[in-house]
């Protein structure tokens, strides 16, 4: 077996690896910052040591594996270059661990993490065994298993060295304005990823970018709410704990299915899975089983109750992703006050996509925005939070931590949705803190 030592460790990405290739037999550690990430905790449950950035920890005989984040100069790189350790980005050792199985790779723009973790959960328990690598810090890795399942990211074109047997591409839409250039620019990138499937993809099929893609090897095969698909949903019906519809594969009637996932978004994700663990060779009765069980991935519409508030937490960053968690929230609390709390992530993202923002907040009674999350290649831009709210009708404020209980608190009964890609947890828990002083005076 290997030992791998992780440069940025506590990465969602590279939190998943590392847990896959622990479960899988091998030595793990890695480094990272002070600060507490939710990913460090399966890590350290894990037994697998987090230590500083030193370069005296590398040793020679270590696979060293890369975060994105981190330059070819940083000084842990510099060692294992000069010890001749084996130095792997994190894709490379992500294509590593696809080589070795029968993989799955699910790509988009929107929707990936939650089909990954859909996906994985419906494979789960089989006797040929399951491994997945989902981008919210999730991994999973079983010795000698047939399946792997990962989530692909088109950043800056991390999913280019993959080689899955087959691929789901949930939608291709711009993002990462600070990478990509435009719509042409990330349509390309997923043609060249569809060139490495080696059988099949399953995609979505009503998406223009989508239709264009003619990868070199594998089928692909649609999937959508029209009868033109080869897969598609039809007689849907929504209702507050989910939506049931009726899945037909090549206009034969597979079966009905019910799925937690709120929002058309959920069952387009769940019509992916179908499709593919359909192919796969599942029984129906046992993927209706497993899509009805199924509870949801990490930071994804997740629901919790604080004093007369609801609290929904979702990544969503993107426009696309806030409309479809508005829509999904519309559906689950019909007759609620909807109060947006959104944190805007990245200011490139801002600036390319302002007037988009604004225009789907406006479908909220209520917006709260917080101050722009950067990132470690963008700590400042042209362009602040305040570009999005002042052109909003139903704007309140900019929220802090400070005023953060103050505010939100006043909103009795209402449903908040906390929607970022940063460190949106912050408010949360200012607002949760709050109710606990008041609790113990």
């Amino acid at each position: 077996m290997t030992t791998y030592y992780f440069i940025g460790i506590k990465g969602t990405g590279m939190a998943s690896l590392a847990l896959i290739l622990h479960d899988q037999g091998n030595t793990v550690l890695g480094s990272d910052i002070d600060k507490e990430t939710f990913t460090q905790f399966p890590l350290l449950k894990a037994g697998i040591r987090i230590t500083a950035f030193d370069p005296a920890l590398i040793q020679a005989d270590y696979t060293v594996v890369k975060g994105n984040a981190f330059p070819d100069n940083h000084p842990q790189v510099l060692a294992a270059k000069a010890l001749g350790a084996r130095l792997l980005t994190y894709p490379e050792a992500v294509e590593e661990v696809i080589s070795r199985h029968f993989s799955i790779a699910v790509a988009g723009a929107h929707g990936k993490t939650s089909t990954t973790s859909l996906l994985a959960h419906i494979l789960s328990g089989r006797p040929e065994g399951v491994s997945y690598l989902i981008g919210d810090g999730v991994g999973k890795g079983i010795a000698d298993s047939k399946y792997f399942v990962v989530e692909a990211d088109e950043y800056e074109r991390h999913f280019q060295p993959y080689t899955p047997n087959v691929a789901i591409i949930t939608n291709i839409d711009w993002d990462h304005p600070d990478y990509y250039e435009n719509l042409d620019d990330v349509e390309k990138a997923f043609s060249e990823f569809s060139d490495h499937v080696s059988q099949t993809i399953f995609a979505y099929g009503e998406d223009p970018q989508v239709r264009r893609l003619q990868p070199k090897r594998a089928k692909m095969l649609y999937y959508g709410l029209e009868q033109h698909d080869d897969i598609y949903a039809d007689d849907v019906v929504e209702k507050p704990e989910g939506s049931y519809f009726t899945v037909f594969n090549q206009g034969k009637e597979l079966g009905r299915f019910f799925t937690t996932i709120e929002g058309q978004h959920g069952i387009l994700d769940s019509l992916a899975a179908i499709a593919v663990a359909d192919s796969l060779g599942l029984t129906v009765e046992e993927i209706q089983d497993k899509v009805a069980s199924y509870t949801g991935a990490k930071r994804r519409f997740a629901i919790s109750q604080v004093a007369d508030l609801t609290i929904v937490d979702d990544y969503a960053h993107h426009p696309n992703e806030i409309r479809a968690t508005i829509d999904a929230a519309r559906q689950k609390f019909p007759d609620k006050r909807l109060v947006a709390v959104f944190q805007p992530h990245t200011y490139t993202r801002v600036k390319a996509f302002k007037s988009e923002y604004i225009s789907v907040l406006r479908a909220v009674d209520k917006v709260y925005i917080t101050p722009i999350f950067g990132s470690l290649r963008e700590k400042a831009g042209q362009a602040k939070s305040e570009d999005i709210l002042e052109k909003l009708p139903n704007a309140a404020t900019i929220l802090t931590e400070k005023n953060a209980f103050h505010e939100l608190s006043a909103e009795h009964g209402a449903v908040l949705l906390f929607m970022g890609a940063g460190d949106i947890e912050k408010y949360e828990d200012a607002l949760t803190q709050g109710y606990q002083k008041i609790q113990e005076k």
